[in-house]
């Protein structure tokens, strides 16, 4: 009942407020329409004291059965959606096996410094520089008994790859690996190569 009394005055006091907002010309008094609503002089509306809100679950819907968790599926082996509920994961024993450790990221700008080359031959130094030398990017060889590798004046990263290139535009090596360390052969032998930091 209170809240009937307390929407009947907001829709009164509303009306009454709408009432008065008649438009007025420049400095003229208000303009009525002929079939407005006199003007009466309310009663003051009472505040309405605000209390806690109390909530209750709603009774439920006929034949349909009670169940104690309100997100439980209906009884009758459906969900919502009329989907057979999904099976619970089956349990294994143990634990749960780690994820896979993830490989380090690599990348060309990863790559660049000075490395340590091994081959059957012996090792030299092989640099790998960030200045770029046409589409490619310079490096260098010092100390390489090997011919192949004592050529060596660019490299690109690709696809994962590390690639050496000699004067002239030949691959002398292709090498796989992280920023610490890179395996591979060398183009023309076959022989095994390995770059270390």
């Amino acid at each position: 009942m209170k809240t009937y009394h307390w929407l009947a005055t907001a829709v009164m006091c509303s009306a009454l407020a709408l009432g008065a907002c008649s438009s007025t010309r420049l400095g003229g008094p208000p303009v009525r329409s002929a079939n407005a609503a006199p003007i009466v002089d309310a009663p003051p509306v009472e505040a309405v004291p605000s209390g806690p809100v109390e909530a209750t679950p709603l009774p439920p819907v006929a034949g349909a059965p009670l169940a104690s968790d309100p997100m439980a599926p209906p009884a009758g082996g459906t969900d919502i959606a009329g989907l057979p509920p999904a099976p619970p994961p089956p349990t294994i024993g143990g634990p749960a096996p780690a994820p896979a450790a993830a490989s380090a990221p690599t990348s060309r700008t990863a790559m660049v410094g000075s490395w340590s080359a091994q081959t059957s031959g012996g090792s030299c130094r092989i640099q790998l520089s960030s200045s770029p030398a046409l589409d490619l990017y310079r490096a260098s060889a010092s100390g390489c008994s090997n011919q192949d590798l004592s050529r060596v004046n660019a490299w690109d990263y690709r696809d994962g790859e590390v690639y050496l290139y000699q004067t002239g535009g030949a691959v002398a090596a292709r090498l796989r690996g992280s920023s610490g360390s890179l395996s591979g052969v060398l183009a023309k032998s076959g022989a095994p190569l390995s770059l270390s930091r």
